[in-house]
């Protein structure tokens, strides 16, 4: 291939939105592929495994670790979940663009194989913004709530690793800006000279 595929990288806090506005833009462009991770949290209604998630047991993850199938993986409110890395590899390899949604702790790990991926942060525009969305999910006890508001606190940690920063206010708009960021990195210099290349040589 001419190219090597590019990865994007999307994390937010629980309840911003990431997967929902990874799922718009992977339906805006066709030729991008969407990691699917793995995670041994149970299924919830309207989920479909291999589609929202590869779902399997703790023993099955464990060995998934154990034989190094991840590029990242992480523990979040006592549920693993992980990046399969032969599936990145493979497409980056093969020219072809892809897009995860992780978190933060991820995507620092990921950071080791894929230096040159394009990370994005997705923020709520607020604090009560973020708890009204947690609440409308209508699976979270207010103890969990509260646990999670002040987890996304400690992940705003990771927020300056990241290249770009989507403010999810309207999500009409913040997709339009996720579709803006990839369009934008398709058509830097370095990756476009190879179309071009015949234009480029001396004497013509």
């Amino acid at each position: 291939m001419d190219k090597e595929g590019l990865l994007f990288v999307l994390s937010a806090p629980s309840g911003a939105g990431k997967t929902s506005l990874c799922k718009e833009v992977v339906s805006f462009f066709p030729d991008l592929w969407h990691s699917v991770s793995y995670t041994t949290r149970p299924c919830r209604p309207g989920e479909n495994d291999r589609v929202d998630y590869h779902f399997v047991s703790k023993e099955k993850f464990k060995e998934m670790v154990d034989t190094r199938k991840f590029a990242e993986w992480s523990e979040i409110y006592g549920d693993r979940y992980g990046t399969p890395i032969n599936a990145l590899k493979e497409h980056k390899s093969n020219g072809i663009d892809m897009i995860l949604d992780i978190d933060g702790k991820g995507a620092r790990q990921l950071r080791d194989s894929f230096p040159k991926g394009i990370y994005i942060f997705v923020l709520p525009p607020s604090w009560e913004d973020l708890e009204e969305r947690l609440r409308a999910r209508m699976t979270n006890t207010d103890k969990e709530i509260k646990k999670r508001l002040k987890n996304t606190k400690k992940e705003l940690q990771y927020i300056f690793d990241y290249d770009y920063i989507v403010i999810n206010n309207n999500f009409e708009t913040a997709v339009f800006e996720l579709i803006s960021i990839i369009i934008a990195e398709r058509c830097r210099r370095e990756r476009v000279f190879h179309k071009v290349d015949e234009l480029l040589k001396p004497g013509l």
